[in-house]
Order: C-alpha cells, then structure tokens, then sequence
C-alpha cells in the first residue's frame, strides 16, 4: 500500500487498490479515488523452452518514445501447418515488405540494446545513445555511411556524456567490425552534425585516468587494497603536468603498484587489461617515475620499496 491525498478525509491516507476491478480506494472512507486504472505489467509468463508456438501475450510491446508507431503497429501471425491459408501468407508477406517504414531505426536500435549488453552498461546510456542516432537519422545524416561506425560512435558519445566513459578499443570490441579509425570518424561526424543542429558544441564530459581505474583493476583480479591503492596514486597523478592521455596513465598507475605488491603482474597482462600497448606503458612509467614517491600511497608502500622499482 502507498499513501496519498484523500479529498474526503482531507488529509494523506494509506490507499488500497483492487486489482480486479482496477480501482485505487481510500483505506479509511472507501472513497474510490482512481477507477478503471491499467495494468501495464506483464499479462503472462513466457519461457524460452516451451514446446509451443503459441503466444498468450494480447498486448504489444513496450511503448518507444523515439517511435512514432510505437507499439501500436498490428502483427499477422503465420499459420499453422504446411497448407495454412494463402490469404493470410499473402497478408504477411506485404506486412514484412512495406507495413513498417522504421524497420531501419528499430533494427539500430536492437543493435545498439546488444552492444551495451556486451559491455554491462545501464539502460540510461542506451537510451542516450538511441536518441543521438534518432537526431541523426531525422536529419537524414546516416545515408550513405558506415551504420556499425556511427552506431558504435553513438554508444561512445553516450557513455562520455553520461560519466561512465569507456575506451574505444572497447566499444570496438562489441561492434560489427567497426575499426578505431571508422569509428573515430563517425565520432568527429556526429559532434560536427549535432553542432550545427543545435548551435553550440556538443559537450563530451571529461575523461580522467579514475574512471578507468576500477574495471581494470578488476579484469586483473587485484586485491582490495592495491584497487584502493590505485584509485589514491591515479587523483595524486592529477596534480603533476603528466602529458599522457587519461587511459595510459591509469595503465601505468596499475603497473607500478602491482610491482609494489607481492601478486606482481606481467606487462603483457596489463596491456591486453587495459588496451594500452606495452611500448605506451613503459614510455608513460619513464613519465611518472620523477613523482612516485608524491603519487604512491604511504601507507601502501615504503621508500625503500619504491628505490627498489626498476628505473626506466
């Protein structure tokens, strides 16, 4: 139960609602504040595994703000048996041919759903991420181009504009044989055409080495301590004119500090982590190497630990 106005007792009570007649009704006069309500939860139970064709569900799908015909299109479903009926074929056919003009959107859509999927991203960064494609596609900008760039493009602009930035190199990964150097392009082509559309310059969000720090220490597999260790050394790193990208400098952060520690990991493991090639790494720890004992934590590692690490 949940609590609002009731105009007859004039003051806020607990509400009680009748599922099967679908009124909500005031708990202490009985007064029907809401009749006729909709249940817009899930009519039946589906399961993958079951053995027939049939689908209980009367209702359609989930309404798509970015759809105009959004869950009100109507589906002619195929026969059963190898005769079925000619008219009923014919009807579908036509349907699947010309009854849906955005089939195109709905499918970049799906593929979008699919790589934020791949890579554990929450519904709002999709959704960012829909929208950007849907202004592109209403300008009619996607003609013509790489659809798994712009896509993948889309997705990366999403994830920057929403704080939770990933790499190219893992946007990539999980799209349809984009390459860094198509999606880049796609990239600067989206900011351009959204500039012009609305004015100003399409805002991005910063990348600092922190917001990489945790899922790469996590697809090392280090302790609790060196990921907190890490998280202190990479914002410490921030007070130095370090001139190294953001991605590189969390990958050398994690390279010193696994030396420090005794589960000591491979340059070679920390490259395939973090994306940053081996050569990148050593030329960034050259970099930081004036500043280790300013960047790592005290309390984590002595001196005596930090003259013991190899000199670039």
């Amino acid at each position: 139960m949940s609590d609002a106005y009731c105009t007859d007792c004039k003051k806020e009570t607990e509400l009680v609602v009748d599922h099967s007649a679908g009124d909500t009704l005031c708990s202490e006069c009985g007064l029907v504040l809401e009749s006729h309500s909709i249940d817009e939860t899930s009519e039946w139970r589906t399961f993958a595994n079951e053995s027939s064709n049939a689908d209980p569900n009367r209702v359609g799908g989930p309404t798509n703000p970015l759809l105009a015909d959004s869950a009100l299109t109507t589906v002619i479903a195929k026969t059963n048996g190898s005769s079925g009926d000619f008219l009923s074929n014919s009807l579908g056919r036509w349907q699947n041919r010309n009854a849906n003009p955005e089939r195109g959107l709905i499918q970049a859509f799906k593929t979008i759903a699919t790589m934020s999927d791949r890579l554990g991203l929450v519904g709002t960064i999709k959704d960012r991420a829909n929208e950007i494609f849907k202004r592109l596609e209403d300008q009619k900008s996607t003609r013509g181009r790489n659809q798994d760039a712009l896509l993948a493009a889309c997705l990366y602009i999403s994830c920057r504009q929403e704080d939770k930035p990933r790499t190219i190199k893992e946007i990539c990964s999980v799209a349809n044989g984009a390459t860094k150097k198509e999606m880049g392009r796609a990239k600067d082509f989206i900011v351009k055409t959204l500039g012009l559309e609305t004015g100003h310059s399409v805002e991005m969000g910063a990348i600092h080495a922190g917001d990489f720090m945790k899922r790469f220490c996590s697809n090392l597999g280090m302790s609790h301590q060196a990921v907190r260790a890490a998280e202190e050394a990479v914002k410490k790193s921030e007070e130095f004119d370090i001139r190294r990208s953001p991605i590189s400098i969390a990958a050398v952060v994690i390279y010193i500090i696994t030396q420090l520690s005794d589960d000591k990991k491979p340059l070679k493991d920390i490259a395939i982590a973090t994306g940053v090639a081996e050569g990148t790494i050593r030329n960034s720890y050259k970099d930081l190497y004036p500043h280790l004992q300013k960047i790592a934590p005290s309390w984590y590692a002595k001196e005596e630990d930090l003259k013991n690490l190899s000199s670039p």
